[in-house]
C-alpha cells in the first residue's frame, strides 16, 4: 500500500480525517466517529487548539488532577497536574498531606539567568577576535535596544556578553555566550530575537574590519543551569513516624541509602529522576509551559558532574532528616500557551496567578514529593500495591465491569496477587 499523499497540509481538517480513515483503517466510518467525538462541541475553542499546532485532525485529551494540601513557604497551595500515569497525583497528594503536618515545604529561587549562543568560525588570530569583540561589544547592547525596551522596563533584558574559544571540542569554533534575565516570561522569542541581531551585528563589524566570521547559528539553550530553584523538607528524625514507619531510625537510614544508590548509580539513577519528572512535568504541562525543555536541561545537569547521578539528596545531621533538590527551571507565566489555552489560565489562576519565580518553587516542590512517595514507598511496602490497585482498576475499565463484578473482583484481589492473565482469568469465570 502506498501511503504517500500530496499536499496534504493544504487539505481541510474533514478532508485530512478521511484520507486517515480510509489508508489505515478497515473500519473507516468507526475511526471517524472517533476523531469527531473527541472535538469540543464548542466551534471557537476547538478552532482554538487547532491553530496550536500543524495538521491537527482532533484532541488526546491527558487528564487534568489536582494535589491539595502542599504547604509552601507557610502558605497551602493546590498544584494542578496534567499526566497520564496512574498513582502520580495520588502519592504527590500523599506527600503534601504528610509534610504539611512537620513543617511543610520550604523552596527558594537561587537565580534566573538563561542563557543563549551565537556559533561561529573564525580561521584567524584569536588574540585579534578577542579586541575586536571588546571594541565592538557595545554594539551588541545598543543594536539591541528595539528589542530589549519592553523588557528592560520589566526589570529583564541582556545581562552579558562573552566571547568563548572552543576550539577545543572543534576547529576554528568560537561562541557569542549570552545570558539574560527573562521576568515572568519563559522568553525564547526574547533570547532568539536577541541572538540574531547579535550575529547580524557581528557579521556587520567583521566585514568592515576584514575579519573572516561564518554565522553557523544563534539559539537558545535549554540547559541553564543558573537558573536554579531548591526545594526541601526537613524534621526531627522521630517525627518520621506515621502507619508505615514504626522505626524511624531505621526508615531514615534506609531513605538515605536509597539517595545515595542513586546519587552512585546510573541505572537507578534515571528511575530515580523520573519519578521526580513525575511531578514536575505534570505541573508544568497544567501551566502551559515546555516540558520537553526543561526534562532536556534537567538530564544534562544530572550528568554535570560527568556521570549521570541523583537530582535529589538526603541527610541525617544532628538527629534531623533534611530531603532536598535543586534543579534548573526556565519557566513562564506570560505569553504562549499561558494567555491562550482557557485551562492553562483556569490552573495558573488556581494558584494563584504566580510569577515565574513562584512556579518555579511550585514545580520543584511537586517533584520532591513526587521523589519522596516513591522512595518512602520503596523502603517500606514497595510500590507495587499502589500501581497494582491502579492497574486492577484499568483492567476492569478495559473489559467494561459492571458494579457487582468490580465488587467481586476487588473483594477476591485484596488477598491475591494481581496480574493481568489473573484478573482476565477471573473476569472471564464469573461471567460463565
Amino acid at each position: 500500500m502506498n501511503n504517500a499523499v500530496a499536499g496534504f497540509s493544504k487539505l481541510s481538517k474533514n478532508e485530512k480525517i478521511n484520507w486517515i480513515a480510509q489508508e489505515f483503517f478497515s473500519n473507516p466510518e468507526e475511526v471517524q466517529n472517533i476523531i469527531r467525538n473527541y472535538w469540543n462541541s464548542d466551534e471557537k475553542l476547538q478552532q482554538l487548539h487547532d491553530e496550536f499546532i500543524e495538521n491537527t485532525i482532533t484532541n488526546l485529551y491527558i487528564p487534568l488532577g489536582v494535589a491539595p494540601n502542599f504547604l509552601i513557604n507557610g502558605n497551602y497551595k493546590t498544584i494542578p497536574m496534567a499526566i497520564e500515569e496512574s498513582s502520580v497525583v495520588a502519592a504527590a497528594s500523599k506527600s503534601a498531606k504528610y509534610w504539611a503536618t512537620r513543617g511543610g515545604f520550604k523552596a527558594t529561587v537561587l537565580d534566573t539567568e538563561k542563557i543563549g549562543q551565537v556559533h561561529f568560525t573564525f580561521k584567524g588570530d584569536a588574540e585579534k577576535l578577542i579586541a575586536f569583540f571588546n571594541e565592538i561589544k557595545p554594539k551588541f547592547f545598543s543594536e539591541t535596544q528595539s528589542i530589549t525596551k519592553n523588557m528592560q522596563q520589566r526589570g529583564g533584558g541582556i545581562r552579558d556578553i562573552q566571547l568563548k574559544d572552543k576550539r577545543n571540542l572543534l576547529e576554528n569554533y568560537f561562541q557569542l555566550h549570552a545570558t539574560f534575565e527573562t521576568k515572568d516570561s519563559m522568553g525564547a522569542n526574547f533570547i532568539n530575537s536577541c541572538l540574531e541581531q547579535f550575529a547580524f551585528t557581528l557579521k556587520e563589524e567583521a566585514l568592515k574590519s576584514g575579519f573572516e566570521i561564518q554565522v553557523i547559528m544563534s539559539i537558545l539553550s535549554n540547559y541553564v543551569p543558573n537558573c536554579i530553584v531548591r526545594a526541601e523538607v526537613s524534621c526531627p528524625v522521630e517525627d518520621l513516624t506515621e502507619k508505615h514507619i514504626s522505626n524511624p531510625e531505621d526508615f531514615a537510614q534506609r531513605f538515605v541509602q536509597a539517595v545515595q544508590i542513586a546519587e552512585a548509580e546510573p541505572f537507578r539513577a534515571v528511575t530515580h529522576n523520573k519519578g521526580i519528572m513525575n511531578g514536575v512535568d505534570a505541573v508544568i504541562l497544567a501551566t502551559g509551559n515546555d516540558f520537553r525543555a526543561v526534562e532536556a536541561g534537567l538530564h544534562a545537569y544530572a550528568s554535570r558532574n560527568g556521570q549521570y547521578s541523583s537530582l535529589s539528596h538526603a541527610k541525617i545531621e544532628n538527629g534531623i532528616f533534611t530531603f532536598w533538590l535543586e534543579i534548573p527551571l526556565a519557566l513562564g507565566t506570560v505569553g504562549g500557551l499561558t494567555s491562550l489555552h482557557p485551562l492553562v489560565k483556569l490552573c495558573l489562576e488556581m494558584l494563584e496567578k504566580p510569577s515565574a519565580e513562584e512556579l518555579m518553587q511550585i514545580v520543584a516542590v511537586a517533584g520532591l514529593a513526587q521523589n519522596f512517595a516513591a522512595l518512602r514507598s520503596l523502603t517500606t511496602t514497595g510500590i507495587q500495591e499502589g500501581h497494582m490497585k491502579m492497574h486492577l482498576n484499568n483492567i476492569m475499565n478495559q473489559f467494561e465491569a459492571n458494579e457487582e463484578e468490580r465488587h467481586l473482583i476487588k473483594t477476591h484481589f485484596k488477598k491475591t496477587a494481581v496480574s493481568h492473565s489473573a484478573v482476565v482469568e477471573f473476569i472471564e469465570n464469573l461471567r460463565k
